[in-house]
């Protein structure tokens, strides 16, 4: 059975039906491009030990402040960034308000999306009237529509962001031939500015097999830009052993050889 015949049969047998799958070679490529490097900076953990937390480069001194688009009931991370005098601004409609009350830490109800209105606001925006002259980190889980928003962010903006920490779903669209080309655009624009230097998937989505191809359906992809950090010919670990279980009652998720080296 061809590679191609084992995707279709996979996504049958999950009710999903597709008519023009990506190429293996296409993939092989891909996870090429988005294998995680050594960018001569420690990681670290910042934020809780589940859901919330994250692992970064050790390179927060001089970040102005923190964007987080997407709010759930912690903000272990925000919390933590406060605690280094790092501000951060949340925003997400559907919620009232932060998880917490800090002052270092201030709300707007919108989700991020390609327009500005009552309830949208473009990320080029959000960054333009908040008026921060240093860098940046932006910490986004908008369950999906980071790939629009990416696309519709300006490079120079992207760029003002040292560390980008961004939860990718549902990617097992890579196996689709018109989720792939979106995928792969994304990951292309970003790297241009950036380094992937860590990747952990998240444990409350289910893993999609094809043949050597393994994919998490969400993934926590944290990037460091070019000028912070050069590559280097280290070996990373995965799992790495600051890695958490996002969900602690299961068993985390290895991240598949096919992403840091393997097949």
């Amino acid at each position: 059975m061809t590679i191609l015949s084992q995707i279709r049969n996979g996504f049958a047998r999950r009710g999903v039906f597709l008519s023009k799958v990506t190429q293996e070679d296409d993939l092989a490529a891909f996870f090429q491009l988005v294998r995680p490097i050594a960018v001569g900076k420690t990681l670290i953990r910042i934020g809780g030990n589940f859901d919330g937390g994250y692992v970064t480069p050790d390179d927060l001194e001089g970040i102005d402040a923190c964007f987080s688009p997407g709010v759930s009931t912690v903000a272990t991370f925000e919390s933590a960034l406060a605690l280094r005098g790092i501000r951060s601004f949340l925003a997400d409609y559907s919620v009232e308000r932060a998880p917490v009350s800090n002052e270092m830490i201030s709300f707007e109800k919108k989700f991020l999306g390609v327009c500005d209105d009552d309830k949208y606001m473009r990320l080029e925006n959000w960054v333009g009237k908040n008026a921060c002259d240093g860098d940046l980190i932006l910490q986004m889980d908008i369950e999906g529509a980071e790939y629009e928003v990416i696309l519709d962010t300006p490079r120079d903006v992207l760029r003002r962001f040292r560390i980008l920490i961004i939860e990718f779903h549902a990617m097992e669209r890579l196996f689709d031939r018109e989720g792939f080309r979106t995928i792969r655009q994304v990951f292309q624009k970003l790297l241009e500015s950036h380094h992937i230097c860590h990747i952990h998937p998240n444990n409350a989505d289910p893993v999609w097999s094809v043949g050597s191809f393994v994919v998490p359906r969400t993934l926590e992809f944290t990037f460091l830009r070019r000028d912070r950090g050069a590559p280097r010919a280290e070996t990373l670990p995965f799992p790495n052993a600051l890695d958490m279980p996002n969900m602690p009652d299961r068993k985390d998720i290895v991240l598949p050889l096919c992403w840091c080296g393997g097949v």
